[in-house]
């Protein structure tokens, strides 16, 4: 089996959590390989042989960024300047309606404070053609510009490998 990640992140810290799934993965025996890529530099059309798909982003004004939040981060610091955001690779990705999808997404952990680009994802990825999408964990971060609260690389990389045990993500689930 074969998983791409797909991910954007502005002050590294999606990112890092996307390396700690990726190890998650690996270290199960489920998945021959694990390709990470950002999401500006993300295919249209999904290679064949991946039989998981993982998206993830940041979570800026309630829901996956825009041009306008990504401008807004640089002047905030961000590391990377991503000219593609998830959101937009969504827009143009060729649907595999029988392809599992899972999202996730970093945020600051605020009481009462609503949005996640994780929930936002699932939305436009179904409304896309993904049949199979589904929200899977957030991850949080201090502040905008993290760190990363304590423990959550391990989480992401226990996620990871949990992902891996999961048989409604083997090829063929979807016919069951």
């Amino acid at each position: 089996m074969r998983t791409l990640i797909v991910h954007e992140s502005l002050f590294g810290n999606t990112k890092a959590v996307a390396d700690a799934i990726t190890r998650g993965l690996s270290r199960g025996k489920e998945f021959d390989e694990v390709g990470l890529m950002r999401s500006d530099e993300a295919p249209g059309v999904i290679p064949e042989d991946v039989s998981l798909l993982i998206v993830g982003g940041p979570t800026h004004a309630f829901s996956m960024t825009r041009e306008s939040t990504r401008k807004d981060a640089e002047t905030k610091g961000a590391v990377e300047h991503v000219q593609r955001g998830i959101r937009e690779w969504i827009e143009a990705v060729v649907p595999r309606p029988e392809l599992p999808v899972i999202t996730f997404d970093t945020r600051v952990k605020v009481k009462l404070l609503p949005g996640s680009a994780a929930k936002s994802a699932v939305k436009a990825l179904r409304a896309r053609g993904f049949r199979r999408a589904e929200q899977g964990e957030t991850f949080w971060v201090e502040d905008t510009d993290g760190p990363l609260k304590d423990g959550e690389l391990q989480r992401a990389e226990e996620w990871g490998q949990g992902l891996g045990s999961r048989a409604d993500l083997h090829p063929g689930a979807a016919a069951r």
